[in-house]
């Protein structure tokens, strides 16, 4: 009987899972928002690794990143250097406060389906006849 190989354990794994926990108020409200229609289709995940880091939120299918800051992230140098590590690995980063999470929910989800939309083709206008219509 073979041996299967053994699986790499990845050291992350348990500070991710501390921080989906330990999720601040605004971090729940918004994960409540991307796991429905219509932001589910593009599989956001909470605390998801990239490279060394933990994003709040990221789309690897649509190469987004989603993080939610309090006022201690204000002007700070080491979140410049994070944001350009992940634009450098081809994700786009959108920074929100916190207060804009609990207080604008409808502005953000519409920045989000902004970003989020943008990389799609527009539909064509009119729409294509139909195979086997003719008219």
């Amino acid at each position: 009987m073979q041996e299967r190989p053994q699986r790499r354990i990845d050291k992350r794994v348990p500070r991710a899972r501390a921080l989906r926990r330990d999720a601040t108020e605004a971090e729940k409200k918004l994960w409540q928002h991307l796991r429905q229609p219509p932001f589910k289709e593009h599989h956001f995940r909470r605390q998801a690794t990239i490279g060394n880091y933990f994003a709040d939120f990221a789309s690897h299918q649509a190469k987004i990143v989603i993080e939610l800051d309090g006022g201690q992230h204000a002007g700070s140098a080491s979140d410049q250097v994070r944001t350009n590590y992940l634009e450098a690995n081809g994700y786009r980063v959108l920074r929100f406060w916190n207060n804009d999470v609990l207080e604008n929910m409808s502005g953000v989800l519409l920045t989000i389906d902004t970003v989020v939309n943008a990389e799609r083709p527009p539909t064509p206008d009119p729409s294509p006849p139909q195979a086997g219509g003719g008219e």
